[in-house]
């Protein structure tokens, strides 16, 4: 898979696997300093212009490992700049390229209101200092010669949360920010990275505590069609953990609650949305507050199972692993008691595997503890084809409209239309990442590369329905509801 920061991964995935090599052994706090000198011993700078350059970025990572804010200030954001990283990028949003032809109209020159654009000896120069970035100057001159340079980070943020200080650096507005995890692989510099609980999991581990892994739906088809369920339970026993359980169960849980949800609110006729995806749901809470009311009171999958295993036991600690960085975000919300205690990415999950010699080994697709409604769940249009499908189990009414957004920008425009009560849909389905949680920010495979091996292995999943699948479990021990 291909991304800006491709060449940067394997230096990341390596301060991930040293650190989790460290926590098993019990010496990180005697290890950690030394990390820097033994991956980057010099005398060549491999990445940057120099080997303290090089040295201080392995430390800001492990601080991220280790699930600290790289920067040592305080904070629960869990999207975090690497501050020694972000300094690489121009500062002026708009310069001036050689097609300018210096002409005598100075189309430029004339139409910038703060004066910030001045003629060299061979072309026009827009000072920094004084560019306000209003970008009248590009769409004045006539040869397109002024380019607009926004940086990979800001482009790509749904929710305009990225902006830079006086030295460039760039700076999350944490009132803004959504916690989806665009910007991270974005940066061609690796300059943005998400924090990890890696060593707390790695550690009540080795404490002996009962630690169960949550593997997301999205994970069929992710590392080949011959890398199932099973496989994973088997790695993560050898790690440590008690036992797997996968979440499409919960997406399951969650189609049924939500189910119940749209029935009564389309007969009051009232508008909802989905609350699965948390970078979905910070952006209402963020952006959108005037619409609270419409969005589903059922929790997340990952919460549903979560529930189901603490009312068994409360004294498991569950952890989830999929390709979402918002899920963190969401074990940090204090206001959804039973959810998951951590989330993990597969890089994560992998360093830990890869730090005890641990790998995924081919097994048999032979257990399924969801249905093939709650397998897609982590397919854009997903929630809605399980939502629909229990509807249709129950006898209710599916003739309703769903808008199913998919990515961001589809999520905000359908979000507005609702604000403004204009949407012409009766419910919407709402996924931050384009494709659903397939194509999150920390996924292994891309949606196209994972589509064959994926598709193969939920193709040899039973066909039991929802309400069937559910009679498997004690559905009346734990609340699908946020506060019940």
């Amino acid at each position: 898979m291909v991304t800006n920061d491709a060449t940067l991964l394997q230096l990341k995935h390596e301060v991930l696997y040293e650190v989790a090599k460290l926590a098993w052994e019990g010496n990180l706090e005697e290890g950690r300093e030394e990390l820097p000198y033994k991956m980057i011993p010099g005398p060549q700078a491999q990445y940057r212009c120099c080997i303290y350059k090089e040295r201080e970025l392995i430390k800001q990572r492990v601080r991220l490992a280790e699930g600290k804010c790289p920067s040592g200030r305080n904070t629960n954001n869990v999207v975090q700049v690497i501050n020694a990283a972000c300094e690489e990028c121009p500062i002026a949003s708009y310069t001036v390229t050689d097609n300018c032809r210096k002409c005598m109209g100075k189309a430029c020159q004339n139409s910038c209101p703060f004066g910030a654009i001045s003629m060299g000896d061979n072309k026009a120069h827009i000072d920094p200092e004084k560019c306000r970035e209003c970008g009248k100057c590009a769409q004045a001159c006539p040869y397109n010669a002024i380019a607009h340079l926004e940086r990979p980070c800001k482009k790509v943020c749904p929710v305009d949360a990225i902006t830079y200080d006086e030295y460039g650096i760039c700076v999350i507005d944490e009132k803004k920010c959504i916690q989806c995890g665009a910007c991270i692989h974005s940066c061609p510099f690796g300059a943005i990275g998400s924090k990890t609980f890696m060593v707390d999991v790695i550690r009540l581990i080795s404490a002996g505590k009962k630690v169960v892994a949550m593997l997301a739906p999205a994970t069929e088809g992710q590392f080949g069609d011959d890398i199932t369920f099973a496989s994973w339970r088997t790695a993560l026993k050898k790690a440590g953990f008690a036992d797997l359980i996968e979440v499409g169960l919960g997406g399951d849980m969650t189609a049924a609650a939500e189910a119940a949800e749209w029935a009564e609110a389309y007969k009051e006729g009232k508008k909802m949305t989905t609350s699965c995806c948390p970078a979905f749901v910070n952006m209402i809470r963020q952006h959108f507050p005037e619409v609270l009311d419409n969005m589903s009171t059922t929790v997340s999958p990952m919460c549903g199972v979560s529930r189901m295993l603490k009312a068994k036991d409360p004294e498991i600690v569950t952890v989830f692993i999929g390709p979402c960085i918002a899920k963190k975000s969401e074990t940090l919300d204090l206001n959804i008691q039973g959810n998951a205690d951590y989330a993990m990415t597969y890089g994560e999950i992998r360093a830990m595997l890869r730090a005890k010699d641990i790998t995924l080994e081919p097994e048999a697709n032979s257990t399924q503890e969801s249905s093939v409604f709650g397998k897609r769940f982590g397919n854009g249009g997903g929630v809605t084809a399980a939502v629909l499908q229990c509807l249709k189990e129950t006898g209710e009414n599916t003739d309703i409209k769903v808008a199913r957004c998919n990515g961001a920008a589809e999520c905000k425009k359908a979000l507005l239309l609702l604000k403004m009560g204009r949407l012409p849909e009766d419910f919407i389905e709402g996924m931050a990442c384009v494709g659903g949680c397939v194509g999150g920010p920390s996924k292994h495979k891309t949606e196209l590369e994972a589509k064959k091996s994926r598709d193969k292995l939920i193709g040899e999943a039973d066909g039991r329905a929802v309400y069937e699948n559910l009679k498997n479990y004690d559905m009346d021990s734990f609340s699908m509801h946020r506060h019940g």
